[in-house]
């Protein structure tokens, strides 16, 4: 969510003819805007997020390992037993006792990461009591979905014990495609309202770029996220009769028509180039890779620590243990998957240009994105890290564009200050 310290960018009009456009030249009018004190503390935020993704395993491996040392998992699994002879309804008891055991076990970590971290990086704008309610809301939402997820992939394992990670990941698939179905309908507009954007002149551009590319466009929502954060985003969401683009009234309220239509063109790009569907084949790929580690190395450490308690791998005690292993493989995969989703970043923010044909706009853009978004890093360290290109690399891209597609273009010299 964008940084307290946001662009309140006033760009002005006035602007440098050059005899030949210099793509270099132009980047740095930009990139030199975020120097300083801001930059260093968007630095300090990213960079702190690689360790994140070393402590986050670190702290879930440790969670889930005592669970599962301590024979809590087994406890949670006794106390369904007791409560039902129903195989499937013991699954789902263990679920929701699991998701509440470790939702208390993980608070500590949650709210270091998710409120304290965030508010001294000034991306915040909820107190901390709006903050919790939302979470629980999060919590009330993990409770359902675990309970059937549960039921489901443990009767899988049960039934089908050598190809279960198989049938486990496309499992996977059709939870994530029910979620991403059903999430802007029913999930999303609980933890904002969502208004129809008023009529004018931006949103008939928003309308007709939709249109061009074959979007529908009857409704363009605004969301209030502003009551949560300071970032910009926009989205373009659902599948079948659930698809909607949606902004965030951050994006309406604090940049230019130029920047609005550049970010939505990115997000459009996002929808015709298939990177949903492609996100969803993604998720199972990954959860057939882990499931296939996990179905290979769990029976193994159950059979060598019976004091767990944890009877086989169709045992819904051994949860704790297939999600340590995730949580393990996750670092390990952390740099090829931010490298797929770097990809379809690079796809969109592409064909982002061709569409709505504003690189001043999408530049703008990357530099106020890179208020908490590392700005210039190092090669291998955006292939490492980066799951959308950098800034720097985004503005390059549209003084690119701008050279390669704008007749006599001129370099802009952007104002921009930071909060």
């Amino acid at each position: 969510m964008i940084a307290a310290a946001c662009v309140a960018a006033l760009l002005l009009p006035a602007v440098a003819a050059a005899k030949g456009f210099d793509v270099d030249t132009a980047t740095r009018a930009y990139l030199d805007l975020l120097t300083g004190p801001a930059r260093a503390k968007s630095d300090a935020y990213f960079e702190g997020g690689y360790w994140l993704i070393l402590w986050n395993a670190v702290v879930a491996i440790i969670v889930y390992g005592a669970l599962l040392a301590s024979g809590g998992s087994a406890r949670i699994r006794d106390w369904a037993e007791r409560w039902t002879s129903r195989r499937w309804l013991r699954r789902g008891l263990y679920a929701l006792a699991f998701t509440l055991v470790t939702a208390v076990l993980f608070l500590p970590w949650t709210v270091w990461e998710g409120f304290v971290r965030e508010s001294q990086y000034g991306l915040m704008s909820q107190t901390f009591g709006a903050w919790a309610v939302d979470q629980a809301k999060g919590l009330a939402i993990a409770l359902f979905v675990n309970f059937w997820f549960f039921v489901g992939i443990f009767a899988i394992i049960r039934r089908f014990r050598r190809t279960w990670w198989a049938i486990g990941a496309a499992v996977t698939i059709a939870f994530a495609a029910l979620g991403v179905a059903i999430a802007p309908v029913f999930i999303a507009p609980l933890f904002n309202t969502y208004t129809e954007m008023p009529a004018g002149p931006l949103r008939d551009r928003i309308v007709a770029v939709a249109r061009a590319n074959d979007i529908p466009a009857e409704h363009i929502y605004v969301a209030d996220a502003s009551r949560q954060t300071k970032r910009i985003s926009a989205n373009v969401s659902g599948l079948g009769p659930t698809i909607r683009i949606t902004l965030n009234d951050n994006l309406l309220n604090r940049t230019g028509p130029d920047e609005v239509v550049a970010v939505m063109g990115h997000e459009m790009g996002h929808y015709v180039l298939g990177h949903i569907a492609r996100s969803i084949l993604g998720l199972g790929v990954l959860a057939l890779l882990v499931f296939f580690a996990v179905s290979r190395i769990a029976p193994r450490l159950i059979a060598r620590y019976p004091n767990w308690g944890v009877r086989d791998v169709a045992d819904t005690a051994a949860a704790p243990l297939f999600l340590a292993l995730a949580s393990a493989a996750t670092v390990v995969l952390a740099p090829a998957l931010n490298t797929l989703v770097r990809t379809s970043e690079s796809e969109a923010d592409a064909f982002g240009l061709d569409a709505a044909r504003e690189p001043d706009g999408f530049a703008k853009v990357a530099m106020r994105l890179s208020e908490y978004r590392k700005i210039e890093p190092g090669p291998v360290e955006e292939a490492l890290f980066f799951d959308h290109p950098s800034g720097a690399t985004r503005v390059r891209m549209s003084m690119q564009w701008k050279k390669d597609h704008v007749p006599d273009a001129r370099i802009e010299r952007p104002v921009m200050t930071f909060d």
